[in-house]
C-alpha cells in the first residue's frame, strides 16, 4: 500500500479550502508521531473517539441531571450536535472539517459529573486546597494531553488542543477572529487558566476552525436545551419571547438553521466569523431567557446541597484512603496510570482528576458506598 498516495487522496478536499483554513502541513504536535496515511487532524478525531473519556460522555449531565426520561440530552448528544453544526459552517466557509470535528468531539471531555454545578463545586475544592482554578475546558485539554493513555496522553495536535481550550460557548460574541500563537503561547494560555481568575473568558482560538467550534457550542445547546425543558415541563412554548421567535424561531431546527445561515452569510470569504446585529441580539436575548427560565431552575436547592455534600465527602474520603490499595482511586484510577503521572502530581490534583472524570452514575454509586447506602 502506498501511504503517500492514499494520504494525498485523503487530503484532496484541501484544494477547495479557502486561504484562511488550517492546512494539514501546518499541524504541530508536542511529541513526535510517525506518519501514516491519515491526515493529522483526522488522526486526532480517531484518537479522541477511541478514548475512555469520550465513552464516558454517554452518562454525563448536559443540563438536567438524574431524570428518568430517555429523551433528555446527555453530554454526548450536545457534543454530536456541536460537531454537526460546526462541520456545516466549516464546509460552507471552506475550512478544515477534520480539525473542526476533532475540536468539537473533544471540547467537553473535561466536564464533571452534574455539568456546570459540578464544575463550580470542584472549583471551590481546588481553590481551597491550593490547586488553582478548575475549568472544564482546561480539564478537557489536560485529559487528552496528559491523563488518557495511562498518563501518556493522546499526543493531539496543538491546533486541536487549543480549539478545545478556547471553546467556551458560554461567552457569546458578535465577532470571532483567531489569534496567531506559538506552542509556547498555547501552553501559557493553558497554565494561566489555573492561576488567573476568569482567564478562560479571555481565551481566543489560534485557528478559524477553533472559532467555528466556539460559536457552534452555543448554537448546539440553545435550542436543544429548550426542547429538553419543554419535555420536562420546565417551560411552555407559548412563554418564549415573541421578539426572539420572530428572528430565529421557536424550535431547535429553526433556531439552528437561522443562526447557521446568518453566520455563513456574514462570514463568507472573510478571515473572521460574524453575526448580523439582529441575530446576535436575538441570541443574547435567548441565552438570557434560557439562563433565567432553564439553567437557574435545572437544579433545586436540595439537589445542589446534595452534590456539594457528595463532592466534599468523596474528596475527603479519597484523601484519607489514598494509600489504601482497596480504595477505588487505586483500583479504578491509579492502578491504570504510569508512575510518572503519580510522581509528578499532588494527591489533591490526582483526586480532582479522578472526580472530574467520573460519570454521574459512578459518582453517585461511589458516594453511596462511603455513606453506607
Amino acid at each position: 500500500m502506498d501511504n503517500k498516495l492514499i494520504r494525498k487522496r485523503m487530503l484532496i478536499n484541501e484544494k477547495n479550502m479557502q486561504k484562511y483554513a488550517s492546512r494539514d502541513r501546518e499541524a504541530i504536535r508536542l511529541n513526535h508521531l510517525d506518519d501514516d496515511f491519515r491526515p493529522n487532524y483526522y488522526r486526532d478525531i480517531d484518537r479522541i473517539i477511541h478514548s475512555f473519556s469520550y465513552t464516558r460522555y454517554i452518562d454525563k449531565t448536559q443540563v438536567f441531571s438524574q431524570k428518568r426520561n430517555d429523551h433528555i440530552s446527555k453530554r454526548i448528544i450536545h457534543v454530536q450536535l456541536v460537531s454537526k453544526v460546526a462541520r456545516t459552517i466549516g464546509r460552507a466557509l471552506g475550512l478544515n472539517e477534520d480539525l473542526i470535528e476533532a475540536i468539537a468531539l473533544g471540547h467537553d471531555i473535561g466536564h464533571t459529573p452534574f455539568g456546570h454545578v459540578g464544575e463550580s463545586i470542584l472549583n471551590e475544592i481546588s481553590l481551597k486546597n491550593g490547586e488553582g482554578y478548575f475549568n472544564h475546558n482546561a480539564q478537557s485539554v489536560r485529559t487528552l494531553m496528559i491523563l488518557e493513555n495511562h498518563g501518556y496522553g493522546k499526543n493531539l495536535t496543538v491546533q486541536t488542543l487549543d480549539g478545545i481550550l478556547c471553546h467556551n460557548g458560554e461567552l457569546i460574541q458578535r465577532h470571532y477572529e483567531p489569534k496567531k500563537k506559538s506552542v509556547a503561547d498555547f501552553l501559557l494560555d493553558y497554565n494561566n487558566t489555573y492561576s488567573i481568575e476568569n482567564y478562560s473568558k479571555k481565551l481566543i482560538p489560534m485557528t478559524l476552525e477553533g472559532c467555528v467550534v466556539r460559536v457552534s457550542d452555543i448554537i448546539g445547546y440553545l435550542g436543544r436545551d429548550i426542547e429538553d425543558a419543554l419535555e420536562l415541563g420546565v417551560i411552555k412554548k407559548e412563554d418564549l419571547p415573541e421578539s426572539i421567535i420572530a428572528i430565529i424561531g421557536n424550535n431547535n431546527s429553526d433556531i439552528i438553521n437561522n443562526i447557521v445561515v446568518d453566520i455563513i452569510t456574514q462570514s463568507y470569504n472573510k478571515p473572521y466569523l460574524e453575526f448580523s446585529s439582529k441575530v446576535f441580539e436575538a441570541i443574547k436575548d435567548l441565552k438570557e431567557y434560557n439562563t433565567e427560565k432553564i439553567y437557574l431552575k435545572a437544579n433545586t436547592k436540595e439537589n445542589i446541597e446534595y452534590y456539594q455534600e457528595a463532592y466534599n465527602a468523596l474528596f475527603n474520603y479519597y484523601l484519607k484512603e489514598y494509600n489504601n490499595p482497596k480504595c477505588s482511586i487505586n483500583t479504578v484510577f491509579l492502578g491504570n496510570m504510569n508512575s510518572e503521572y503519580i510522581q509528578k502530581n499532588s494527591k489533591i490534583r490526582i483526586i480532582i482528576d479522578y472526580l472530574a472524570g467520573m460519570t454521574d452514575d459512578f459518582f453517585i454509586n461511589e458516594y453511596k458506598k462511603i455513606i453506607g447506602e
